[in-house]
């Protein structure tokens, strides 16, 4: 794969504190980049640097090989980028929204627009006042917009802040397809862990500034995690599966066994329970793997410092 974005050793330091400190990542084409840090971490600063709205104290980032500090034209044209609200003029349509915008760049035609719109899911309220529009159609009314000069990447900061559950998985769906075929770099920003999870091929955690690991998704979730069992009789239960599965954590609790293993071994355990006759009531998952994962990764960067 190709890297779309590069950041070297990129710092920001205001009123002589420093914000950023070191950052180096990429990002590829064709992936969906989460950003993921407590509020405060240094994320929206990030993404303004990339995006040239403050200045980067030291460092340099590379958008498709062009120096947002030695070639800033050249290189902000390839990104598309939303950073906190899209801001609309509530007093026009959609489509009045968009043609304004599309003035700005050359080579953008109303088939163009319309085409975006499509992409979006607005045609059939395009051209309603923006004003009647729900948070989550100015959202999509804002990714239409980002994306009329056909960017090679897309920058979202935080968007899915306010969308209710519907909204939320409309993005999350428009994202995946914009990498997959478009073959774009999308990078987000949130602090939602679970959204990260469903959206995100790979995850770079920033605390204070630093970036504290980048690992893929996969590999992040595919930690142990706890899952506990409801069944009956429990020491028979448990006694049998230390037999079988020597090697897994596992001890009572209020409702029956509590396992420690990955969520691809828990299939497995349940068909040998039920071929062996135990009575079992239900299954849950206890631990947010993301979430604790998360915050393992983050105090044990504040126990480096």
């Amino acid at each position: 794969m190709t890297s779309i974005v590069d950041l070297k050793n990129v710092s920001k330091v205001i009123k002589g504190r420093k914000i950023i400190d070191s950052l180096s990542f990429q990002v590829e084409e064709g992936e969906v980049f989460g950003f993921l840090g407590p509020n405060g971490a240094g994320k929206t600063t990030t993404i303004r640097m990339i995006v040239g709205l403050i200045s980067m104290s030291d460092g340099d980032i590379f958008i498709c090989n062009e120096s947002v500090r030695d070639q800033f034209e050249k290189a902000i044209q390839h990104i598309g980028a939303i950073v906190e609200n899209p801001e609309m003029y509530k007093f026009l349509s959609g489509y009045e929204n968009l043609l304004h915008y599309a003035r700005m760049m050359k080579g953008i035609s109303k088939e163009k627009i319309m085409e975006t719109v499509e992409l979006v899911g607005l045609t059939e309220r395009i051209h309603d006042k923006v004003r009647t529009y729900s948070l989550g159609m100015r959202q999509r009314l804002g990714l239409a917009q980002s994306l009329l000069h056909d960017p090679k990447v897309l920058i979202l900061d935080e968007p899915t802040n306010g969308l209710d559950p519907a909204g939320i998985r409309e993005i999350r769906d428009h994202l995946r397809m914009l990498a997959r075929e478009r073959n774009m770099a999308v990078i987000v920003s949130s602090h939602l862990l679970s959204e990260m999870e469903m959206m995100c091929d790979r995850i770079g955690i920033i605390q204070e500034g630093k970036l504290v690991d980048v690992q893929l998704v996969k590999d992040f979730v595919a930690v142990e995690q706890v899952f506990e069992i409801e069944l009956n009789p429990v020491d028979t239960a448990i006694n049998y599966l230390k037999n079988v599965y020597p090697d897994v954590q596992m001890t009572s609790s209020e409702l029956g066994i509590s396992l420690t293993v990955t969520r691809d071994k828990i299939p497995e355990i349940i068909k040998t329970l039920v071929l062996q006759d135990f009575r079992i009531f239900g299954i849950k998952e206890v631990s947010k793997t993301l979430e604790d994962r998360f915050l393992e990764l983050t105090n044990q960067g504040e126990g480096q410092k």
